[in-house]
């Protein structure tokens, strides 16, 4: 396909995502199935366009004037993919496939507006309502740090320690391009991919069936390494999902000592008895119901709370989720947190620490819940979240609010967005 078919497809699954209100994803997978002739160069650089048009969606549109597909389309291809209105034209001229090609009120349309120039939630990426949130997190800062939410993210992957040093997977994986992360000491970065490019199938590779990595945002590495599981503790990693952080903290743990891995919503952990097999992990107890929780309580040298929140830090990769999301589901969000956060302490013995992450940047979601819970909980402290980074990640950056959590962000440390607060039982 030329790029006027693959932006005719990028057009139909855009116009399918706004009328079905159906995450990008399960859009991208019905029109494969459906057009199988395309091959998989195609359907990678379709994706990008539609993805990158999520990402780019309020600025795309405003470029040519419009919030329709067509113009998300187009404004993408002229904001990322380096084109121009007339190379654009030009591809477009006698190919079939194509899309009627930028007409006269189009190329009005962005003859008159510079991107720079645009207004501050449009240069954010972002809808109206989330922009007051963005400005509270970031201040002065925020559409920059919001922008950093729409660019395309980077593949990372987290080594197994229990089979393989950083060393011995730089070298299997030398021709993906993988280095070593920044932040994270036992990560390795893909670079995000150009145009109509495709990131390699790592996990087809077969250092990945034997367990040597896991696929992990460098950002949800160092929020575990901030837990600070050791050998020997005692760790109940309270929302385990698919257990990612879980199997980082056995790794951490290097086997000794105990991982308990809980999820309320049992369907959440199917995943992780498969990836355990898989790591070699012999340390994790899977609970699926809270009862079996029961003889934990005030045992437990540290408990994660991977708190279920908006995802507003994983809009880079869920872009569609960006314009999904309402004040009503922050507010369930946020109800939901403070539960878990009050049911999660009991767990916590005296000297213990309780860690609260969430993939949001939201105040709403993350130093608001941390105030509250301290105004209810006196046993509880925060540590030192400054001295914190710097024992774990000297010289690097992030946004740290020493009383309250460490926050990451594209922008400021180049992982997702994250936020952790590491709180101290007293008594």
């Amino acid at each position: 396909m030329r790029l006027g078919g693959r932006l005719a497809a990028a057009i139909e699954i855009l116009e399918d995502i706004d009328k079905q209100q159906r995450p990008a994803a399960d859009a991208l997978k019905d029109w494969g199935v459906s057009h199988r002739f395309a091959g998989a160069g195609d359907r990678a650089a379709i994706g990008n366009i539609v993805y990158d048009g999520l990402r780019r969606k309020r600025s795309a549109g405003w470029l040519l004037g419009d919030d329709t597909p067509r113009a998300i389309g187009f404004g993408v291809l002229l904001l990322e993919w380096r084109e121009t209105v007339q190379s654009l034209n030009e591809a477009l001229e006698g190919d079939k496939f194509a899309p009627p090609p930028l007409n006269l009120d189009e190329l009005q349309a962005i003859a008159a507006r510079d991107p720079e120039a645009a207004p501050d939630p449009v240069r954010a990426d972002c809808a109206d309502w989330c922009a007051p949130l963005l400005q509270r997190a970031f201040g002065d800062e925020w559409v920059n740090e919001a922008s950093g939410l729409a660019e395309r993210p980077p593949l990372d992957l987290r080594v197994n320690t229990l089979k393989a040093d950083r060393a011995k997977m730089l070298a299997e994986l030398a021709e993906t391009g993988a280095v070593p992360t920044r932040l994270a000491p036992n990560g390795l970065r893909i670079a995000p991919v150009d145009g109509a490019g495709r990131h390699p199938n790592v996990q087809s590779d077969p250092a990945f069936r034997q367990g040597w990595f896991e696929v992990q945002d460098e950002g949800s590495q160092a929020a575990a390494e901030l837990v600070g599981a050791r050998p020997g503790m005692q760790v109940l990693d309270y929302c385990a999902g698919a257990g990612g952080k879980t199997l980082a903290l056995s790794a951490a743990l290097e086997n000794h000592g105990q991982i308990f891995a809980h999820d309320s919503e049992k369907g959440r952990l199917a995943p992780i008895f498969e990836r355990i097999q898989r790591s070699g992990s012999r340390n994790i107890q899977v609970a699926s119901k809270s009862a079996e929780l029961a003889d934990l309580r005030g045992r437990m040298d540290c408990v994660l709370v991977d708190a279920p929140c908006t995802g507003s830090g994983t809009w880079r990769r869920r872009p569609d989720a960006k314009w999904r999301l309402t004040q009503r589901q922050l507010d369930v969000r946020k109800a939901e947190q403070a539960a878990i956060l009050e049911a999660a302490s009991a767990y916590v013995k005296p000297g213990g620490h309780l860690v609260y992450v969430t993939c949001s940047v939201f105040d709403e979601e993350n130093r608001d819940q941390i105030d509250a819970f301290l105004a209810r909980e006196t046993e509880f402290a925060p540590v030192d979240h400054h001295a914190l980074w710097e024992e774990r990640f000297p010289a690097e950056k992030a946004r740290i609010d020493g009383e309250r959590g460490v926050s990451l962000t594209p922008a400021r440390s180049g992982t997702d967005g994250f936020f952790i607060a590491k709180l101290r039982r007293n008594f």
